[in-house]
């Protein structure tokens, strides 16, 4: 039995998967579904969990070189909100660019963790290194 580290056996799975330059998403509530992509979906109530709590515990286990966000993130959501995630990114590369094309690269990902969260465009798409 695990005792600490992910618990959730098909997140694991997920990011067992995942290799070198590989994609994976972690979406808020609102993002659609893909039906090509294994989507694990650990939504509960609103903003449980968040983007950045699931985030923080993919970080602790997993290599990132790149991040992908939507540009509207920064221009929809108050300052604290931007450098929390600022924070969370710390360290590797952030592309910001239009939602349609962060949606374009979601066809390539491994899979998708999508959250209970409703942070405007909290969207991000961890590229491994």
């Amino acid at each position: 039995m695990l005792k600490s580290g992910i618990l959730n056996p098909q997140v694991n799975s997920l990011l067992s998967r995942v290799r070198h330059t590989n994609l994976l998403v972690i979406a808020d509530r609102g993002f659609p579904f893909w039906p090509q992509i294994e989507t694990v979906d650990l939504s509960l109530v609103d903003d449980i969990p968040r983007v950045l709590d699931v985030l923080e515990a993919v970080r602790k286990n997993f290599s990132i070189g790149r991040f992908f966000m939507a540009e509207e993130f920064l221009r929809r959501n108050a300052e604290p909100v931007v450098e929390m995630f600022g924070v969370a990114m710390e360290g590797a590369e952030v592309v910001y660019e239009s939602h349609v094309e962060f949606k374009r690269r979601v066809p390539n990902a491994i899979g998708l963790i999508r959250t209970g969260d409703t942070t405007q465009y909290a969207n991000v798409i961890l590229e491994s290194a």
